[in-house]
């Protein structure tokens, strides 16, 4: 057990976390665990809380602000905790207002307007408007997790900012509350109402009495030096409290970073969605020629115009990514211009734009795009953007820092030429995107934070940068705000007049300096507080995996989550990961709160006790290992294979939990199992089948598979081959689970081989993947079974037999896991051959057999694709094979299943694993028509969609083989 890390100024974690749950202040954390979890958010930065607090209602907020501030200490308000600059972080009290404070207030579709909570996250809020054909406009990348008040506080644009404006110019109304427990509502304010409110007095007129003589005594500064142009997000908004702009207090607070008072609700602003869209992608031969060319487009009545440069592109690796980046124009860089309107305009629009295009310079060629499918697919590029530009195309690794600097759109092009130069002065790369038709620039940079000197020259670059960025009229910050990362530099942007107004206006509403302290005004250094740092040195921590990826360091491996946290994506159809987190929506049970653990463990600070901490064990335990991470992450964290890493250490030398020894040791356990199925039928359907269970550490609500009575080695072995097998030999990879329990598939598997035209033949023995294994983190075993497998198998593989697999699980394992357990052994070479060669079945027949006529089935069908096979090789191949027969699929959006092999059956997941599947395919299933196929390869699927439903799941082999005709006897 980790021991607790002492906090600010001597104040004992212990006793905050004691006093907020005395105060009734909702959930309270002051665990080594979730202070670890909540320690970073998506910037270079690190502090840890003294206490976490994830309040319900109003009256915890105001419980929480209450006992902080009798005992002195800081507060920070945080969303979704995707900020690139440092504010979500902080030393005090974190409240975490995206769980729980999260509610549509009201929406209103006459008066345009909605009322939230603001811990609503943006895209449940603009659902929501879509029954009313209204959005929000604006639309940051992580659109998907975060939230309006994360949102509010750094006063976010995104993609739309060039037609519907920023966060501020979006919002109504807000009603906050301030260190000192003033609750006020804020909007715009006329003379006679400004004059009203401070003759009633009371905190609340001294309040706008302050702000109102701050704004008369300072007209020309707040005229002439702030607002200029719109991503001039970077300091206070002060501008917002001109008499033109009607004193608007509500405006004046937004951008303002948790600073001044947290917010309770806020009305905001809605917008008519456009009937249709249509996007014109642009090539150019760079980013400097596609900024040059900005201006000349911006005339168009644009929604959006986005840029991207071909270093971002060149780091995906996401087949499916991958193949939309391919189709893109040729190019070194490209905008992304976005029309709306109605459908039969947009046509000439679009082509009006590319001809203006034409008299840029540079211009490569152009693509117009109507169909909103493929249109996702491409602006999931530029969305995932955050996460791709941390890894470059070397696999370097990349940070923000300088990821937000905006300019005047007429200068992109000359200050993006000079931050080029910059940039090779200080020997530094990155990959440049952003919203190019506001002249707003992210980048992520390889700065090395590891060593000293490489530090030193993070200080002088951006100190270089600012001074660059207000050369050319110019912003700090586009719309992620200063927080830590640009507060100090803000004297380069801005005078010492300024500045005294930002401080006076700071004070004005937190005199006592308890919110946020040290952004934007009394600044933390910009090399202080940094995640990673040569002052702290890593546990020396050996691994049995080769985490080749990561130079062999699983801190760095860790590292690789930097807090964009698309895995708190909680709504269905938008991938797999993280299958846990949407049922549970709690940071511990993200893929981003898995790993910042265990970062904070491989540091040895808050959690101490490294491979033995309880604190990660407990945060991995709802870990499904369902790969989902590993393609869904931008930024490919693992979390299945860290998971696996882990638990081996965990329990090198000490008792394992029952199921790692039952379902962990499954395939060997099933073999003597065959050689009596009736008696253990009967035992685990019997009365003693609950001690069964509980003995083997299976959750009491599950049904025990049955074994079959005959495996399908038994079969196979008993049989005469059929056909000609003019198409030569394919190996079929008989995995455990559909040999004991489910033989039909692979004998289902043989029937459509043979029909194919193929030789079916089985590895000698009684082979396995040894996956149960490694999910179970016995990676010495499972190497043992790897290194056995893989020299059965190598014959056949070097003699160019493919390896046909049908258990998507196992499949996943040959191509993926062997080869990582057996690097640097004697057999990894066949490991990775082994991998080349290992094929789905819908692969075998599509690329290997292209002529091959699979049997017409004029059906309807619905299916779940595994979470393994969503990882390694997609969906692609059963979609083409399925067109051919004639099948009308609907691939759900589904995600996980939920039982995920042994997770589903474990004692105390149960809970988790169902509500998991019914998010999407459960419902799917009970609601598809009589006569609807129900395709699930995986074991895992079929069996949760048997126990929690009245329908049964189909193999695509069982699809097949139903449907050829009937082999004709000798």
């Amino acid at each position: 057990m980790s021991t607790t890390a002492p906090g600010i100024g001597g104040v004992d974690p212990a006793a905050v976390t004691d006093a907020l749950a005395r105060a009734d202040c909702g959930e309270v954390h002051g665990d080594a665990g979730r202070r670890a979890q909540y320690a970073s958010d998506a910037s270079n930065y690190r502090q840890v809380p003294l206490a976490v607090v994830v309040p319900r209602t109003r009256q915890h907020v105001f419980a929480a602000l209450a006992t902080c501030r009798r005992l002195g200490v800081p507060v920070t308000a945080r969303g979704a905790g995707t900020s690139t600059s440092g504010q979500a972080v902080g030393p005090g009290v974190v409240l975490d207002f995206s769980r729980h404070f999260n509610r549509l207030l009201d929406l209103d579709p006459q008066a345009r307007t909605a009322t939230v909570q603001p811990g609503i996250v943006l895209d449940d809020l603009q659902t929501a408007a879509a029954g009313h054909d209204l959005l929000f406009g604006a639309d940051p990348s992580t659109h998907s997790r975060c939230t309006l008040g994360g949102m509010i506080g750094n006063n976010a644009c995104g993609t739309h900012s060039v037609a519907w404006g920023r966060t501020a110019d979006n919002i109504v109304e807000l009603e906050v509350v301030t260190y000192r427990g003033t609750v006020v509502r804020l909007g715009e304010m006329t003379e006679d109402e400004i004059d009203e409110a401070i003759a009633s007095g009371g905190d609340r007129g001294r309040l706008i009495a302050s702000l109102y003589d701050l704004a008369r005594n300072n007209l020309a500064a707040l005229r002439t030096e702030l607002g200029r142009f719109p991503r001039q997000v970077s300091g206070y908004a002060l501008e917002h409290l001109l008499p033109e702009r009607r004193f608007h207090l509500a405006r004046a607070l937004v951008g303002s970073e948790g600073t001044l008072a947290v917010v309770l609700s806020a009305t905001v602003r809605l917008v008519p969605r456009p009937p249709a869209r249509a996007l014109v992608v642009l090539g150019y031969e760079d980013a400097c020629a596609a900024a040059d060319a900005v201006p000349a487009l911006l005339d168009h009545s644009l929604l959006a115009l986005e840029g991207l440069d071909q270093a971002l592109t060149d780091v995906v690796t996401r087949p499916e990514t991958r193949a939309a980046i391919d189709t893109l124009p040729a190019a070194r860089a490209w905008l992304f211009a976005e029309l709306g309107g109605p459908a039969g305009e947009l046509p000439l629009r679009a082509r009006a734009l590319v001809t203006a295009a034409r008299q840029t310079t540079g211009l490569t060629g152009s693509e117009i795009i109507t169909d909103p499918v493929r249109a996702r697919r491409l602006w999931r590029i530029r969305e995932d953007g955050a996460g791709l530009a941390t890894r470059l195309p070397d696999g370097s690794e990349a940070w923000p820092g300088w990821e937000d600097a905006a300019v005047p759109p007429g200068q992109l092009g000359s200050y993006l030429r000079q931050f080029t130069a910059l940039l090779d002065r200080h020997r530094l790369s990155g990959a440049v995107y952003g919203h190019f038709g506001e002249g707003c620039l992210h980048v992520r940079i390889d700065f090395d934070f590891t060593t000293e000197h490489g530090t030193a020259v993070f200080r002088a670059f951006v100190i270089d940068a600012a001074k660059l960025v207000v050369a050319h009229g110019g912003s700090l910050s586009g719309e992620h705000g200063d927080g830590q990362a640009r507060s100090e530099l803000l004297p380069l942007m801005y005078g010492p007049g300024v500045i005294a107004l930002f401080e006076e206006f700071k004070h004005i509403w937190d005199p006592d300096n308890g919110l946020n302290p040290g952004m934007i005004v009394r600044p933390l250094p910009v090399d202080g507080n940094l995640r990673v740092t040569p002052h702290r040195t890593p546990l020396p921590l050996t691994t049995v995996l080769p985490f080749h990826a990561d130079d062999g360091d699983f801190a760095k491996a860790t590292r690789r989550c930097v807090g964009v946290g698309k895995c708190r994506t909680a709504a269905p159809g938008s991938g797999v990961m993280c299958p846990s987190y949407r049922v549970t929506r709690d940071e511990k049970d993200s893929t981003r709160g898995r790993a910042r653990l265990l970062h904070e463990m491989t540091q040895g600070e808050v959690i101490t006790d490294g491979w033995r901490s309880r604190e990660v064990r407990d945060a991995l335990d709802l870990c499904l290992s369902c790969k989902g991470c590993s393609t869904d992450c931008p930024v490919g964290v693992d979390m299945a294979t860290y998971k696996s890493e882990f638990l081996h250490h965990h329990y090198k030398r000490r008792i394992r939990p029952a199921s790692h020894y039952t379902m962990g040791w499954l395939p060997l356990l099933s073999r003597p199992a065959a050689r009596m199925p009736r008696l253990v039928n009967a035992l685990t359907s019997s009365r003693l089948a609950p001690l069964v269970k509980r003995l083997g550490g299976i959750a009491a609500e599950r049904e025990i598979p049955r074994f079959a009575d005959q495996t399908f080695l038994s079969w196979f072995r008993a049989r005469t081959p059929e056909g000609d097998g003019h198409r030569g030999l394919v190996l079929l990879w008989v995995d455990s689970f559909n040999n004991h329990f489910t033989p039909d598939v692979l004998r289902a598997g043989v029937a459509v081989l043979e029909n194919a035209g193929f030789r079916v033949r089985v590895p000698e023995g009684t082979q396995c993947c040894g996956l149960t294994w490694i999910t179970t983190g016995q990676l010495g075993v499972a190497r043992r079974i790897a290194r056995r497998t893989t020299a059965a198998l190598a014959p056949a593989v070097r003699a160019g037999i493919p390896v046909v697999g049908l258990e998507p699980s196992c499949t996943a394992a040959l191509k993926s896991d062997l080869p990582e357990l057996l690097d640097g052994d004697g057999t990894g070479d066949d490991a990775r051959a082994l991998a080349r060669a290992t094929v789905t079945l819908a692969e075998l027949l599509v690329h290997h057999a292209p002529d091959w006529q699979p049997p017409a089935v004029p059906a309807r069908s619905i299916s779940q694709t595994h979470c393994h096979q969503h990882a390694t090789s997609g969906f692609g191949a059963d979609g083409t094979l399925l067109h051919r027969m004639g099948v009308d699929n609907t691939s759900l959006a589904s995600g996980c299943c939920g039982l995920a092999g042994n997770f589903g059956f474990e004692r105390g997941h149960y809970d988790v694993s169902v509500a998991a599947g019914e998010q999407v395919l459960l419902p799917a299933v009970r609601a598809a028509a009589p006569g609807t196929h129900i395709l699930a390869d995986g074991f895992s699927c079929r069996t949760q969609i048997a126990q929690r439903t009245e329908r049964t799941g189909t193999h695509l082999a069982q699809l097949i083989a139903r449907a050829l005709p009937p082999v004709s006897e000798p």
